[in-house]
């Protein structure tokens, strides 16, 4: 078997069936029916890829390091354990952030080991220290994403004096440290200062890049830091010529800024601006105040709740963060099955960034075992409210407020919403 996978021919097919079971599951995740099995098929995956790396550079030959590598193995699948059971949903942004962070780490940890290998290439070398100021960057970043997100850090944007001029420093430096590192044939110890400064001000990056985002970007910083991660791993695959970790790398990397693409139109923001912290401040404007008119009597009319709810034959709910923070779930579940007990059609309405992570009412409607088939996008449902005899709003606000329509000047002026308003009657819980 060692002998077979030594044969490049064959490793490089094997690479390419293992990248491609890799990227069906991140297909197959990408829907709640498939979503399990999709990221077993992806985990069966990357073991064999692991297991085929250290077959194929002959680890098994030094038994010290394969001790090492198996003890690490079973420490991880441990604690990944723990985590997958502990973790309760709420935290479930955390640990993706986190999740995140741990890539980053793993590929700033091969990049700085390669740098110091013997007679290493300049390609070698110039994708190394790559890896290792993505990688750096996304672990700090993640975990500042992390603390905001489980409240240890304030969620608000929090800007320093003179914060852009810091950033743009902090990237100058890093890239003439890179350069000099990579032109110049250093001594071990010289090199191992400027590694050691390039790993302290990449994480600083890291740190400034993700402290000025706000709560309400925290879905798309989320994303943007997982597709880091993804982009840090093939750049150490690059590094160490192992083409499993560039493709697997890659995959993510794509599909993550792929996804973030789509979250930055779904809330009308620039990922240039995410990029350059201008995200959650509102371009300032002067608000026109209409003139007071005559005020006129209106009729008031009482609303019964339980006609309206057992009259109701079609029904969209509406879940956000609201729903998350509360751990409402599963009494949404319940309260939908009764709405269809009573002969409605219910269905829920999805916006792309309700939540504080990449799919966080998906997660949570699935783990209440809602059916994939009840959840639609923005996009396939928006038309149908003015048809529906109730809306209910469980924790949602920005992705409804139809001031996004007309509110120039506002944080979420231009941002797709959905059109609660035009239901029949609406319910805000």
């Amino acid at each position: 078997m060692i002998d077979f996978l030594q044969n490049d021919i064959v490793y490089y097919v094997v690479c390419a069936i293992l990248a491609v079971l890799i990227l069906v599951g991140i297909s197959l995740m990408s829907k709640v029916k498939t979503a399990v099995l999709g990221n077993r098929l992806s985990a069966i995956a990357t073991a064999l890829a692991i297991i085929i790396t250290l077959i194929r550079f002959d680890i098994n030959s030094a038994t010290t390091i394969l001790i090492i590598c198996l003890v690490m193995l079973l420490i991880g699948t441990i604690i990944g354990t723990y985590l997958a059971k502990k973790v309760k949903m709420i935290q479930m942004p955390e640990m993706v952030a986190l999740l995140n962070g741990f890539g980053g780490a793993a590929s700033a940890i091969v990049g700085a080991c390669t740098i110091f290998v013997p007679d290493i290439t300049k390609f070698e070398l110039i994708t190394a220290v790559l890896a290792l100021i993505v990688g750096a960057l996304t672990f700090t970043g993640s975990l500042i994403a992390a603390g905001k997100l489980a409240k240890f850090i304030d969620g608000k944007p929090i800007k320093w004096k003179n914060h852009q001029l810091i950033n743009i420093a902090t990237l100058v430096l890093i890239l003439v440290l890179s350069v000099l590192g990579i032109v110049l044939d250093l001594d071990f110890t010289p090199m191992l200062i400027i590694t050691l400064v390039i790993l302290l001000l990449s994480s600083f990056f890291g740190v400034a890049f993700a402290i000025r985002v706000g709560g309400a970007d925290m879905p798309i910083t989320i994303s943007l830091l997982n597709s880091f991660s993804g982009v840090a791993g093939s750049i150490a695959g690059m590094a160490v010529n192992d083409i499993l970790l560039v493709a697997a790398g890659g995959i993510v990397g794509a599909s993550g800024l792929l996804l973030t693409q789509i979250m930055c139109r779904a809330m009308n923001r620039s990922l240039i601006d995410i990029l350059l912290g201008n995200t959650s401040v509102a371009p300032s404007s002067k608000v026109e105040t209409p003139q007071k008119q005559p005020e006129q009597e209106v009729e008031k009319q009482e609303t019964n709740l339980n006609e309206v709810l057992n009259n109701a034959k079609s029904v969209i709910i509406v879940p956000g963060y609201g729903m998350a923070l509360s751990q409402a779930q599963h009494l949404v579940k319940q309260l939908a099955d009764k709405l269809r007990e009573n002969g409605a059609n219910v269905r829920f309405a999805i916006h792309p960034v309700a939540g504080r992570m990449p799919g966080h009412m998906n997660v949570l409607l699935a783990e209440a075992n809602v059916e994939y088939d009840e959840l639609y996008e923005l996009e396939a449902i928006n038309d149908d409210f003015q048809d529906t005899d109730l809306c209910i709003v469980i924790g949602a606000n920005d992705v409804i407020n139809p001031a996004a329509r007309e509110a120039e000047g506002t944080p979420i002026y231009g941002m797709p919403i959905l059109n609660v308003d035009q239901a029949k009657h609406v319910i805000i819980c």
